[in-house]
């Protein structure tokens, strides 16, 4: 097999449209026998089905490729960069491959934006790793929105068993654009607090009682108290000013939000591993590893961190 499916310099992200199963596993099996044969080690995060059907037609072939369940990794697209940047910098050294399927029929609105702001923001964070990163894309199941969201999000389009350059791919913009934007507004029913410095316990002590009372279990209440303090502590700690969190129950779960009249610069900020982000995003951090989804959207008007945890 000619290396055909990875170009051997930097970092390599590709999208791959893909319509049956078959062609599913053929090619993202062939792209991981390629990095095998070339000592490449390998990470694969897709849902569960697909997971099965790559393990599967690999068998005794799969040499150093690891599995994650991208239906667990991935519920919050802001937990996956992090996970992968642990595996490359565990085999510094040499080129590694990853086979990310971030989108799937079914995601919410809300989780395929973060999942495509999550696509954008690996192109910064990868910008250095010599790795090859394939993310499947299924046709018939996503909107066509998405698909074409997905070419401007990958610099290479894989098909065919050949990479090209995505002449829609822009760079940073997609990230940026998507984090500029404002959130839609929290129902009229939530509960708005204004808070300062000195208002963090009975902030942590209404947030686990409002989220116990919408039906979280106890240590699901907990987490999401948890985060709503990090990002608190972090709004009286960085802005100066007072901040407003809102709270209110949807048909899935409970969500928190906190606004205050800070900026974000960085767009990778909660998505570096803990170590990379001891000079800041720690707290984002994890939040992001606490809560079912993150939004974070930040600009000259201010910064706005949404958090849900789900009751199932």
């Amino acid at each position: 097999m000619t290396n055909s499916y990875a170009p051997t310099e930097g970092l390599v992200h590709s999208a791959f449209f893909y319509d049956t199963a078959d062609q599913y596993v053929d090619v993202v099996s062939s792209f991981l026998e390629e990095g095998v044969t070339a000592g490449e080690p390998a990470l694969v995060a897709v849902p569960r089905g697909n997971l099965e059907l790559i393990r599967a037609s690999l068998g005794s072939r799969n040499g150093t490729v690891r599995f994650r369940d991208m239906s667990v990794l991935g519920r919050n697209p802001s937990r996956i960069i992090p996970a992968v940047r642990r595996f490359t910098d565990a085999h510094r050294g040499g080129r590694t491959r990853f086979v990310g399927e971030p989108l799937w029929p079914g995601r919410s609105p809300a989780e395929i934006q973060e999942a495509t702001r999550h696509e954008a923001l690996i192109n910064a964070a990868f910008a250095d790793v010599p790795t090859a990163i394939l993310c499947p894309y299924q046709v018939a199941g996503l909107d066509q929105a998405v698909l074409a969201g997905a070419e401007t999000t990958h610099p290479h389009l894989l098909a065919g068993g050949r990479t090209r350059v995505s002449p829609r791919y822009s760079g940073t913009a997609a990230a940026l654009a998507i984090a500029g934007e404002r959130l839609p507004a929290a129902p009229a029913g939530a509960e708005e607090i204004n808070f300062g410095a000195g208002d963090l316990p009975v902030l942590r002590r209404l947030v686990r009682e409002r989220a116990l009372s919408a039906g979280l279990p106890g240590e699901r209440a907990e987490d999401l108290t948890i985060a709503v303090n990090e990002v608190a502590t972090n709004t009286v700690s960085h802005t100066g000013a007072p901040g407003v969190l809102r709270m209110w129950r949807d048909t899935t779960g409970f969500v928190c939000e906190i606004c205050d009249t800070g900026h974000i610069p960085d767009p990778l900020a909660g998505r570096r591993p803990a170590s990379a982000a001891a000079n800041g995003g720690h707290g984002l951090g994890v939040v992001n590893q606490i809560c079912d989804l993150v939004e974070l959207r930040t600009g000259p008007w201010g910064t706005a961190i949404r958090m849900r945890i789900d009751q199932a």
